[in-house]
């Protein structure tokens, strides 16, 4: 036989529980239903109380001096008690009248202050509720932003500069971390949001119920940003089979990845309307790139944000016909860089390329509001001022690497594909295990040494080297103190080279855009921010997804890539030449020109200037050390 209940509580072998628990349990499931069911039972009290009373005054009889009522006159006016306890001040009569009013009074006392209780309990409840940021968005193509990075801001502030030509555009950020945190954030980072809404909601991107809190189905497009944690890449392709277990229908995404063998996993979850950034890639390739030459960096920057000129896409140019040497001529405040056909885009088409009305121009302008209309050129190039140029065989490079990260492997095989036969790079490194790619053209030597020391820096830098590339530890440091050790070098670099009078470009990575001030004390030739250049094409993608053949080809082995050359191999130096004569001396090199590079253009304390697209009338007087920033093929 079961023991029976001790203290009052049954056991769960009893086969009956008594009427009280069965009340109890019932009382129990209505408090589940949270702050209405309270007021619920407090109501159900209150008029329990004034019947009650009601029926005591009208069985014995008692009445206020002067006012015999019957019992639904006794309850209107108990109810008056029981709310307001200033009435019990007003009555007169009996003694026996009075207390029992002044019970009542007290009961409804009791009751009132615990459904005031109650009330502002829900009411705070409520308002915490939406200061955690957990009610659904009710918006349409807006952006969303999945995910909490430093790049964030980067993204932020360029989606505001890409949204003034949009009627009250709003971008939703959905991330695991307080909603305040996440408003406070913003605005100390990003202040001026140009009219744009950022509505912040707390949840998990990988959550498929935090997910509906941002409207993603309803929006124009989203970004996935790289998560800070052990296994990035996991959370972002859990993130992407959240996004897509609808369908294949749904916004265009923009993904970044952060190890470069994911990719394909990535790839089979996002389907076709989701574009994934490799960035170890990316950040890899432009670092080379901007070693090579100096000044791509700056080019680079203002192709790829939106405070500048950028790509564009121009369906209605009028220019069938044409051929796409003159159209590059066309256009006054646009220049036309390649064109989009059946088989795809293609960057710096061969000068003969005859348009049609079925070619959408690829152009360089200053916003896409800015083509409606676009002006044509009237500015004819003088084609008896261009320049002579005969292109010898290269001779071999000699390159040094200092530091080492994720991304080495990539800056190597990069560096390998544009060096000459016979080139040498030497790796310099305090941390990580270096694992040196398949080369052909290089002679690579790895040196195991403290990159910050100066006698191990003395020993390798030297005036004759052609390059200098210095890496983060970001591998095996946290991001401040990666950039200090960065920056400690680069002091030491600068210094070695100026005592031995050489001019070699130094190009450094950083990881904190905020330390890039710091940098340009140790006159550097171009640094690349990891984080800002990568927040800078993720935001460009989600804008127009058709941009990412474009960024594929200029960053690819194959196609059209960004150049910086000698300004003797266009125009005559020391001419006063048109803009216009600089594009036809390009496209007779079956180039494009884009940019110029120039001293004359540089701001106090910079060694150089970089336009890109200037207006074809715009007349510069070019010197022997200025650079044509042109699209080429090699």
């Amino acid at each position: 036989m079961a023991e029976g209940a001790r203290g009052g509580v049954k056991t769960a072998t009893e086969k009956k529980s008594g009427l009280g628990d069965r009340l109890r349990y019932m009382f129990d499931n209505s408090m589940s239903a949270g702050t209405p069911a309270l007021i619920a039972w407090l109501s159900a009290a209150t008029l329990v109380l004034i019947i009650a009373f009601a029926l005591i005054l009208t069985v014995t009889g008692m009445h206020q001096e002067g006012a015999d009522r019957g019992f639904f006159s006794n309850l209107f006016y108990n109810l008056l008690h029981a709310l307001d306890p200033g009435t019990v001040g007003g009555d007169s009569g009996t003694w026996p009248w009075l207390l029992t009013m002044l019970v009542l009074t007290l009961g409804g006392l009791f009751i009132v202050s615990a459904l005031i209780g109650v009330l502002a309990t829900g009411i705070d409840s409520k308002l915490a509720d939406l200061r955690r940021g957990r009610s659904i968005v009710l918006e349409q193509d807006h952006t969303v932003i999945l995910g909490w990075s430093e790049s964030i801001f980067t993204i932020i502030s360029e989606l505001c500069l890409a949204n003034e030509s949009r009627k009250d555009p709003v971008v939703v950020i959905l991330a695991d971390r307080d909603k305040v945190d996440m408003e406070d954030e913003l605005k100390v980072k990003v202040p001026d949001r140009r009219g744009t809404r950022v509505v912040c909601r707390s949840g998990s991107p990988m959550d498929l119920d935090d997910l509906r809190l941002s409207s993603y189905v309803t929006a124009r497009s989203v970004i996935l940003l790289s998560p800070n944690s052990d296994d990035p890449d996991a959370e972002v392709i859990k993130s992407l089979l959240a996004l897509t277990h609808g369908g294949a229908e749904g916004p265009r995404i923009v993904a970044e990845i952060q190890d470069p063998s994911n990719l394909e996993a990535a790839r089979l979850v996002g389907a076709e309307r989701t574009t994934l950034l490799d960035i170890r890639e990316t950040v890899a390739k432009l670092v080379v790139q901007t070693s090579r030459q100096s000044g791509a960096a700056a080019v680079y920057t203002e192709l790829f944000d939106y405070s500048g000129d950028e790509f564009y896409f121009l369906a209605d140019h009028g220019l069938a016909g044409s051929t796409y040497a003159q159209a590059q001529l066309a256009l006054e405040a646009a220049s036309v860089v390649g064109m989009v056909d059946a088989a795809g885009s293609k960057l710096n088409p061969p000068p003969g390329t005859v348009l049609s009305a079925e070619h959408t121009l690829i152009v360089v302008a200053e916003d896409d509001s800015a083509l409606d209309g676009q002006a044509r050129s009237t500015t004819l190039p003088d084609l008896e001022r261009l320049g002579q140029h005969e292109i010898g065989e290269p001779e071999p490079t000699s390159a040094l690497l200092i530091g080492w990260n994720s991304r080495g492997p990539i800056v190597v095989r990069e560096l390998d594909r544009y060096a000459p036969p016979g080139s040498t790079l030497t790796i310099v490194h305090g941390f990580g295990d270096p694992r040196i790619p398949v080369v052909a053209n290089l002679s690579v030597t790895v040196v195991e040494a403290p990159s910050t020391q100066r006698s191990v820096l003395e020993e390798h830098v030297a005036g004759d080297l052609d390059q200098i590339i210095v890496l983060c530890y970001d591998d095996h440091l946290d991001v401040q103190t990666a950039d200090s050790r960065t920056l400690v070098t680069l002091l030491h670099v600068r210094d070695i080279l100026g005592k031995v009078g050489s001019d070699t470009p130094v190009v450094s990575e950083m990881l904190d855009d905020r330390n890039r001030v710091l940098a340009s004390v140790a006159d550097v030739d171009d640094i690349v921010v990891s984080g800002e250049i990568v927040s800078l094409v993720v935001t460009q993608l989600s804008e127009d997804e058709r941009l990412k053949e474009v960024f594929g080809e200029i960053l690819g082995a194959e196609g059209s890539e960004i150049y910086l050359r000698p300004a003797g191999w266009y125009v005559q130096p020391g001419e006063n030449v048109t803009w216009a004569t600089i594009v036809a001396g390009a496209s007779r090199r079956n180039e494009t020109a884009i940019g110029l590079k120039s001293a004359l253009l540089a701001e106090p304390g910079l060694k150089f200037g970089v336009v890109v697209n200037p207006p074809k009338s715009q007349t510069y007087t070019i010197t022997s050390d200025d650079a044509v920033v042109v699209l080429a093929e090699d």
